[in-house]
C-alpha cells in the first residue's frame, strides 16, 4: 500500500482536514499517476455534506483529476511514465454489460465505480483527487493533450464532458440554437464547447451580471430570466436546451422556449425532483432528458476537441489550505468559473 497526502471530510459536518489516505499497490494493469491538479466540482460538496446519501468517512473528494504517470504496472499498453493523464468521474466498471461494451461505462447495468465515495470491485471505498497520488486502472486513464494546460485541463474531466456529451447527443453544430441555463462551472463550459461546435449559443442565467463574460466565452447573446419578458421573446426559439443549475427552476416554462422537437437536457442535479407540465412537451413533442458525465472514448475525444480548438476552463487555482473557503464561495457563485487546487501545496 502507498500512504499518500490528502485533504478528507471526517463527517458530513465538518470541514475538511489534511490527512493522508492509502493507495493500493500498482498491479498489472494499474497507472500511478502524480496528481497536479485537482477541480472543486459543486457535487464534491453535495456529495461530502451527505446531500445526496450517507457517505463513509472520512472522504477525500476530487474527480476532476490532471497529472503525470510516474509508474505503470507490466500488462500496462495505454500509457507510459512521463504522459500527462486525467482522471474523470469514474475509476471503473462492469466492462462486460451491454452499455460497457457501447462505450458508455457511465451508464454500467451494474453500476460504474464513481472516483470517490464508492464501493470498487474489491470491496474498498474510492477516494477522490484531493491527494498527492491515485492508483486507477489503465482503461479509466485518458490523455491530455499537450495543447491544455494541465489546470486548465483539470475540470475537462467533469464539467467538459458532462456537458459535450449532450451536446454531441443532440447535435449541436451549424444552424442549431443552443440555450445554457446557467453561467457557472458547467455552464461556461457548455457555452464555449455549443461556440465551437458552430451552434448559435445564447445564455439564460438568472441575472445580467455575468453577461460579459458570457459574450466573451462565446455566447451570441444573453437573457435574464427573472425578467418575464425573456421567456416571451424567445418563445419557441431553441433546438436544444442544456440545463446546468442544480437550483430548482420552472421546468415548463423553460420547455416553452423549445421548438418543434426541441429537447431540454439537465445536468445540473437538484437534491429535489423538477414537477413538469405534460402539455408543455405535448404541445410540440418537445422532450425533457438528463445525461450523465461521458463513457471513456468520448472523454478522450472531448479532449482532443477543446485541444483543437485552444478550449480550457477558466480557473482560479488555489492552494490546499484554501479547499474550504472554495467551498463556501461555489455556494455563493463566488468562483468564475472553477476551482482547482494545486496538489503540490498537499505536502
Amino acid at each position: 500500500m502507498l500512504t499518500v497526502n490528502a485533504y478528507a471530510a471526517p463527517s458530513a459536518s465538518e470541514a475538511l482536514v489534511p490527512t493522508t489516505i492509502e493507495r493500493r499497490d500498482v498491479g498489472a494493469h494499474d497507472v500511478l499517476i502524480e496528481i497536479k491538479y485537482a477541480g472543486i466540482c459543486h457535487s464534491d460538496i453535495h456529495t461530502v455534506r451527505g446531500d445526496w446519501g450517507p457517505q463513509s468517512y472520512p472522504l477525500a473528494p476530487g474527480h476532476e483529476i490532471a497529472g503525470i504517470v510516474t509508474e505503470v504496472g507490466p500488462a500496462v499498453t495505454r500509457h507510459k511514465v512521463g504522459d500527462r493523464v486525467g482522471v474523470g468521474c469514474m475509476v471503473n466498471s462492469c466492462r462486460e454489460c451491454e452499455n460497457c461494451r457501447k462505450g458508455e461505462e457511465q451508464y454500467c447495468l451494474k453500476g460504474m465505480t464513481g472516483t470517490y465515495g464508492a464501493v470498487d470491485r474489491d470491496g474498498t471505498i474510492t477516494q477522490g483527487g484531493y491527494s498527492t497520488h491515485v492508483v486507477v486502472t489503465e482503461d479509466f486513464v485518458v490523455r491530455i493533450p499537450e495543447g491544455i494546460e494541465l489546470d486548465a485541463a483539470a475540470p475537462l474531466l467533469c464539467a467538459g464532458i458532462t456537458t459535450y456529451s449532450p451536446l454531441r447527443h443532440w447535435g449541436a453544430g451549424p444552424g442549431k440554437k443552443v440555450g445554457v441555463v446557467g453561467l457557472g462551472g458547467l455552464g461556461h463550459m457548455a457555452v464555449k464547447l455549443a461556440h465551437a461546435m458552430g451552434a448559435e449559443v445564447t445564455v439564460l442565467s438568472q441575472s445580467l451580471k455575468k453577461m460579459e463574460d458570457g459574450l466573451r466565452l462565446g455566447a451570441d447573446s444573453y437573457f435574464a430570466t427573472s425578467d418575464p419578458a425573456t421567456f416571451e421573446e424567445l418563445a419557441r426559439s431553441f433546438d436544444l436546451i442544456i440545463n446546468t443549475v442544480s437550483a430548482p427552476i420552472d421546468i415548463s416554462s423553460y420547455l416553452q422556449l423549445l421548438t418543434l422537437d426541441g429537447a431540454l437536457v439537465n445536468v445540473g442535479a437538484p437534491a429535489e425532483p423538477l414537477p413538469v407540465n405534460v402539455f408543455s412537451l405535448i404541445t410540440g413533442r418537445r422532450s425533457f432528458a438528463g445525461s450523465a458525465i461521458g463513457g471513456i472514448r468520448e472523454t478522450q475525444e472531448m479532449l482532443d476537441f477543446c485541444a483543437e480548438h485552444g478550449l480550457g476552463a477558466e480557473i482560479e487555482v488555489i492552494p490546499a489550505d484554501k479547499i474550504n473557503d472554495a467551498y463556501e464561495r461555489v455556494l455563493a457563485s463566488d468562483v468564475r468559473y472553477r476551482f482547482v487546487i494545486d496538489s503540490s501545496t498537499l505536502g
